[in-house]
């Protein structure tokens, strides 16, 4: 079919810039779908897409005005229904046809299909190919009603009684097939070949585009706008770096700060800026942080990552003298840098350890008290795991009980996400040890994934013990994670304790410390199950994670089907099972175990010890001598750590596993022979899955 390129566009007022790229992206993959889903365009085709703080766009190639013809070829009913005795149609078949258009002219055209009661009647028919100005009509309502919009206006048409629902009022829609106008309607707009550039710095008020291939271009040679997200992206980042080498320093890297900034201007243009240097006396984080978050600027670091008194801002206007744009920016950041360093300064003219008390008035949760009582919980927790780990108790202890004063600091009240840095920098002027100071920082991490984790045992005791309180305590009183929903974040703590277990190594069961954990709430509190429950949980997000760290699905689910409540092993054991994997016996062994599961699983085994006394064959025989023969080497390589050394020894059984199978049958009608071959199995077993559960591993 003959095809040109398409280009749509819808002109809006400024869009939300933390979601304009999602937008922009949602808006050209759902426009190409609908099309090719309904036969306008085929898989060669190709979407650019368009988002800038006032447009949504997508130019879309290899379009065609009507798609093909289709041959369809429908089944109607069972020849028996359909037909009489008498060869003559039914009133149910004429029906039918009537139905698809069709009469009884049709009926010579039926085809019949199987044979006796299968037999069928289908008709053939070919339906007409959408047109591009229906398809595109209801392709464009579909994807305006899937966009993922973060809050939907309403707002009144220009006709004064009509109102529309989108995430900012529209002004303008095009519709462009090569350089011919595709009329479609949305959002009480009519399609057509115009648009505007920039409010500034446009050379024309109203852009008429040529065609569906030169918008990019016009709209920055007349527009002064660079439509592609990407495009602007990657500029912004290249005059940044620029703008911060010729200050021999470099811009802070935040890919969420560049997101935004990039969809809050259309003809970027960056620019420095400067402030006092006695606002450096402030932490730079906070220094940072309120330039990001309230400015959107750029830091600008030395050599050393630490802060310095310049920054980068990004305009969006080129004007030949920049300089009132720079001093006004200046003015502006002054007294937010200004508000940071009064925070600052009143928070630590109290100490933090005379803060925890007010913590009593900050309510934790209504089932689980207040924040007061949640830091009583994790003091007494985090210093029962540094005992655990060798660790300093009293400064485990110390760091959890300051660890949430920060939450009722000035500083931490306008930007919470400062917590346990501020603590750090507070506890360091009150004379308390770096240890501690450490550890108030360090107990919120990991805070997400690839985040540091504490970087020693204090601070692990802290973050595991703060983690494991909220697990504990959100997932006892039933508001357990569902689908995507997780408000309290318990599968970003999980991960985090998972990942302090395995990646420190630190020796410590799981399961007993969310028992630890349950045990500092009154018993009426939490389900009984919590520990169990939590512990479940814990596990798949384990898997999830080990998959990420590139092991295999079977690898992971032969480790963790044993359900292992030491996470520190895991590696070792997930290490033992790939090199089990490669030897040659390792699929007739896992095969076997997958037997043997199977069968214990039919029956109720003896705990009793096989008796050879009542064995009968010489390969049953052979296979207790050779169990028992392995089981002390395999229960010591176990005590040392040795897993693969221990699993890797099951290749010594294998021909007595294979004959065992070939001359043996287990299920036998005498029950003291057939209890004695399943009590044999029961022990083969256990030696087999003391590393991990081996049949898991079987094709």
């Amino acid at each position: 079919m003959t095809t040109q390129n398409l280009l749509v566009e819808l002109f809006v007022e400024e869009l939300p810039p933390k979601a304009l790229k999602k937008l922009g992206e949602a808006f050209a993959e759902t426009l190409l779908a609908g099309l090719q889903a309904r036969g306008l365009t085929d898989s060669a085709a190709q979407v650019t897409a368009f988002a800038s703080p006032r447009r949504l766009a997508a130019h879309i190639t290899r379009v065609a005005a009507r798609a093909d013809d289709k041959s369809i070829s429908q089944k109607l009913m069972p020849v028996a229904v359909g037909l009489g005795a008498d060869g003559q149609p039914t009133a149910a078949l004429l029906k039918k046809l009537a139905s698809l258009g069709a009469n009884a002219s049709a009926l010579p055209k039926l085809k019949r299909e199987g044979d006796g009661k299968n037999a069928a009647l289908f008709f053939d028919s070919v339906i007409a190919g959408a047109t591009l100005v229906e398809g595109l009509q209801h392709t464009l309502e579909d994807t305006l009603a899937k966009l993922p919009i973060p809050k939907v206006m309403t707002y009144q048409l220009s006709d004064g009684w009509r109102s529309v629902n989108f995430v900012r009022p529209a002004h303008g829609l095009v519709a462009l097939h090569g350089a011919d106008v595709v009329p479609v309607s949305v959002l009480g707009l009519r399609a057509g070949r115009v648009t505007r550039g920039h409010r500034f710095e446009a050379a024309v008020d109203i852009i008429t585009l040529r065609d569906a291939d030169s918008y990019a271009a016009q709209l920055e040679s007349e527009g002064a706008v660079i439509p592609s997200f990407e495009k602007r992206r990657t500029e912004i980042a290249r005059q940044l770096q620029e703008a911060a080498s010729k200050e021999g320093l470099k811009p802070i890297e935040d890919a969420a700060l560049l997101d935004e900034v990039t969809a809050l201007v259309e003809r970027p243009n960056v620019l420095p800026g400067r402030f006092e240097e006695t606002f450096l006396e402030v932490p730079q984080e906070c220094l940072i942080l309120t330039m990001k978050a309230n400015q959107k600027y750029f830091p600008l670091l030395d050599g050393k990552g630490k802060l310095t008194n310049k920054f980068l801002l990004v305009s969006n206007i080129r004007p030949t003298d920049a300089s009132a744009v720079i001093a006004g920016n200046e003015r502006v950041v002054r007294p937010r840098l200004a508000d940071a360093k009064f925070f600052f300064d009143q928070d630590r003219k109290t100490k933090l350890a005379t803060r925890t008390h007010k913590l009593g008035n900050v309510v934790y949760h209504n089932k689980l008290g207040s924040q007061l009582q949640r830091v009583l919980r994790i003091e007494k927790l985090a210093g029962e795991i540094a005992q655990r780990l060798g660790a300093n108790v009293a400064y485990a202890e110390r760091a959890a009980h300051l660890c949430k004063a920060d939450l009722v600091t000035d500083m931490v009240g306008e930007f919470p996400e400062l917590q346990g840095i501020m603590g750090r920098y507070y506890a360091l002027h009150d004379g308390e040890p770096r240890e501690v100071a450490d550890a108030i920082e360090a107990h919120y991490h990991p805070r997400y994934a690839d985040d540091a984790l504490p970087r020693d045992n204090v601070g692990a005791a802290v973050a595991l013990a703060d983690k494991l309180d909220t697990l504990v305590g959100i997932y006892g009183i039933g508001l357990v994670p569902t689908g995507d929903k997780d408000p309290f974040g318990l599968r970003r703590l999980a991960l985090g304790v998972l990942r302090i277990l395995f990646e420190k190594v630190l020796p410590l069961d799981v399961v007993h410390l969310l028992q630890l954990a349950k045990a500092q709430y009154a018993s009426e509190v939490l389900t009984d199950s919590v520990a169990v429950d939590v512990h479940d949980f814990m596990l798949e997000r384990l898997k999830n994670y080990l998959r990420e760290q590139g092991y295999e699905f079977d690898e992971i689910d032969a480790v963790l089907a044993q359900r292992p409540a030491r996470i520190d092993l895991v590696g070792q054991k997930l290490k033992a099972v790939q090199a089990f994997k490669k030897l040659p016996e390792a699929a007739a062994l896992a095969a076997a175990n997958k037997r043997i599961q199977n069968i214990l699983k039919k029956t109720e085994a003896p705990q009793a010890a096989p008796d050879l006394a009542l064995m009968q064959a010489q390969a049953e025989r052979d296979l207790l001598a050779a169990t028992t023969h392995l089981a002390p080497a395999v229960e010591s390589l176990m005590q040392s750590g040795d897993y693969t050394d221990a699993l890797c020894a099951l290749a010594k059984v294998r021909a007595q596993v294979d004959s065992f199978f070939d001359d043996v049958m287990v299920m036998v009608d005498e029950p003291l022979l057939r209890n004695n071959r399943l009590a044999l199995l029961n022990q083969l077993a256990g030696l087999m899955n003391r590393v991990a559960d081996i049949s898991r591993l079987a094709a």
